[in-house]
């Protein structure tokens, strides 16, 4: 690589990590979470204020090919595989039993009923303004059902630990919801990018060269392997978690983890699964302590994933944001009540039909309607991928700005007026996503 390219690498980054760090903790000051300063930070580094102002200058720092393009395509996608194998630990923790028919009912209808209103609304609508480069329908369709049912469960929890309701009955039900939601929702993901990359792979990855062409064999195949893999992971972590060891906290266990993340994503590549699904059932599975905490190991993982990669994928998000020419605004609004709709809505019918209080039960489903990192993650994935255009991921990643934020306001407004009950007891902070 050239003096030049690396230069401009380092300069890159140098921009991506202040930004994003700086305006990630004027939010956190302002109580809001760090992910939406990350990417506004990026925002402010893109076409829409620097590219406005400077579009050569623009251009040099944040090229569109080359090596230092490819060098920051690099850090972007490991910030996602750590970011989804921080998701995994983040659902492993807060899974829980809390009012077991709660749970099940909100999930199942708070989950299935917008995705399958996104199936039928993708299905009728004009899809030609969301549609990306691949042109594939049956994935847009998917993606769409997904951004309507997907709730995040960082920044809920966190919304709830700043507001000190986190160890409260309420919290434990929205985020044992919340887990199951996601885990459900990573699988049709997966499904969605496979029908994608299996026209797109030139040949590569098993699915290819087991010769399944057809879209049922291919939904079939992203349908079941995930499950086989999640499967097959679970037995080995156990297995290997009875073995005597040595301690947790050295260096080399880091280094296994990190290992770890990454060969799974690889082998998930090679599979023709998503590979971020190789790093979710990682973190999944994540070794933790005797009273259930994660270990020094991932600890330190946590702390250097949100110091460097996670913070520049963010930023990057919101680099490729050009809100001066990709913001189509009747859209966004429309989507953004239609989602808050559709997934308030539906939460709210599943709690009433679990018989708790009105009150607790708008609560819950504005809760439940924040989607946050994996919200934004959806959108950069399916953009990646060319499933949804620059518009539509413009739309998705507001959504969950949006979404988030509404959920913060209300919430805070319910604790202020002592509808939601305190427990300043909370367990140790999750990550601001």
């Amino acid at each position: 690589m050239a003096d030049l390219e690396l230069a401009r690498i380092l300069l890159a980054l140098i921009a991506l990590l202040v930004a994003a760090h700086f305006v990630g903790a004027l939010f956190v000051r302002l109580r809001q979470p760090a992910v939406i300063g990350e990417i506004l930070g990026g925002v402010l580094l893109g076409p829409t204020v620097f590219g406005a102002l400077a579009p050569d200058a623009q251009r040099w720092l944040f090229p569109g090919e080359g090596a230092a393009h490819a060098g920051l395509t690099l850090i972007y996608q490991l910030g996602l595989l750590l970011l989804m194998y921080l998701a995994g630990t983040q659902m492993r923790s807060t899974a829980g039993r809390h009012a077991t028919r709660t749970v099940t009912v909100v999930s199942v209808v708070g989950m299935v009923v917008p995705f399958g209103i996104g199936l039928v609304a993708a299905g009728v609508v004009d899809d030609r303004p969301l549609v990306g480069p691949a042109g594939h329908h049956l994935a847009l369709v998917l993606v769409i059902a997904i951004a309507l049912a997907i709730t995040s469960i960082p920044v809920i929890s966190r919304i709830m630990l700043d507001l000190g309701i986190l160890g409260t009955p309420f919290a434990g039900i929205v985020l044992s919801v919340a887990v199951l939601e996601d885990i459900v929702l990573n699988v049709v993901l997966a499904i969605a990018l496979g029908l994608v990359h299996r026209e797109q792979a030139g040949g590569f990855g098993l699915a290819a060269w087991l010769g399944l062409h057809s879209p049922a064999a291919t939904i079939a195949y992203h349908a079941v392997l995930p499950v086989l893999l999640f499967a097959g992971a679970a037995l080995a972590a156990r297995v290997i978690g009875d073995r005597p060891r040595g301690p947790v906290d050295s260096a080399g266990t880091v280094t296994r983890g990190l290992t770890l993340v990454l060969a799974a994503a690889a082998l998930c590549a090679v599979l023709g699964v998503v590979p971020i699904f190789g790093a979710f059932v990682v973190g999944l599975l994540a070794r933790r302590d005797e009273v259930g905490a994660e270990t020094r190991a991932t600890h330190v993982v946590r702390e250097f994933s949100l110091a460097f990669p996670i913070p520049v994928y963010f930023a990057l998000i919101g680099l490729r944001l050009d809100l001066l020419y990709n913001l189509a605004v009747t859209l966004t609004l429309a989507f953004i009540v239609f989602a808050c709709v559709v997934k308030a809505g539906s939460v709210y019918a599943g709690a009433r039909l679990s018989r708790l209080p009105p009150a607790d039960s708008a609560h819950l489903a504005v809760a439940l309607n924040a989607r946050g990192g994996p919200g934004i993650v959806l959108a950069g994935v399916a953009h990646d991928a060319g499933i949804i255009s620059d518009a539509f991921f413009t739309t998705l990643v507001l959504t969950a700005v949006v979404t988030s934020l509404l959920a913060g306001a209300w919430l805070e407004r319910a604790v202020a007026r002592g509808f939601l009950t305190t427990d300043r007891a909370a367990p140790a902070p999750p990550p601001h996503r």
